[in-house]
């Protein structure tokens, strides 16, 4: 099956490392236009670099800190004036780890306007243009918790079922237009995130590092974790044409980890 997205402009959020980068990097290589989101400006440029142009797109950037929702919405103002969108990816990274219960109730807020009320306006700025080019694919990279909550990940685990919910309701109300909404649920990927995360349990078992990351890896069926481009390949897909009969889905990209269908 070739993926062809010559004819497609895509905007990345998270996009100078981890998946968000693969994502980028694998949509450009079969033709897309990308912009990428990020709050840093040299990395957004590094990245913009790697970018393949051999298609003949127009790859730009826009500096944004999710942490400022309304300066986030100028900007896409902007940037949807110029030019119609046919692909989101919402990919926000965080919330950190912790109890639950000892979690500070400004941690939710925070993660609640980062995550889920940044990606609102992301949708409400690029959702006319979608309409009017009669094709859409909203993706959201959020976490295996929304079937299975993470141990040690409480505030995450809260928002990013939030986040599911909301784009279940959206995936219903966009059907009509052309428009698709799913998420993508990475597993443990070999990401700077996931690096913390290693560091977290193996201070709270007093192991290692390396015992730590191996005792991950005992509980994934694969023995090993995703890398960053594996988890492109499934949000790629889900961003085609082909997919166009795909909508309002939870899909798993964890080597066969979350126990639950």
């Amino acid at each position: 099956m070739t993926l062809n997205f010559s004819d497609k402009n895509a905007l990345i959020c998270g996009s100078t490392a981890g998946i968000g980068k693969a994502i980028a990097l694998q949509l450009a290589n079969a033709g897309a236009s990308i912009t990428l989101v990020a709050r840093n400006e040299a990395k957004l440029k590094a990245t913009q670099a790697e970018l393949p142009q051999e298609q003949h797109q127009n790859h730009d950037y826009i500096v944004a800190n999710f942490e400022q929702p309304e300066e986030l919405r100028a900007k896409l103002e902007t940037a949807s004036s110029q030019k119609n969108y046919h692909i989101l990816l919402n990919n926000t990274g965080g919330p950190k780890g912790g109890l639950i219960h000892e979690a500070k109730t400004e941690e939710f807020t925070t993660a609640f306007k980062m995550h889920l009320v940044c990606n609102q306006i992301l949708v409400q700025a690029l959702l006319p243009g979608m309409k009017a080019e009669g094709f859409g694919r909203i993706l959201n990279i959020i976490s295996t918790s929304v079937k299975q909550p993470i141990d040690g990940l409480g505030v995450s685990n809260t928002i990013r079922g939030a986040v599911a919910n909301w784009s279940k309701t959206l995936a219903n109300e966009l059907g009509s237009y052309g428009i698709t909404v799913n998420n993508v649920l990475p597993g443990f990927t070999a990401t700077g995130r996931l690096d913390g995360i290693i560091a977290n349990a193996a201070n709270k078992r007093s192991s290692t590092e390396e015992e730590a990351a191996n005792f991950m890896k005992s509980i994934v069926p694969a023995k090993r974790f995703a890398t960053p481009e594996e988890v492109a390949h499934a949000a790629v897909f889900l961003a085609s044409e082909q997919a166009a009969y795909i909508n309002g889905i939870n899909l798993p990209v964890d080597g066969g980890r979350t126990k639950s269908l």
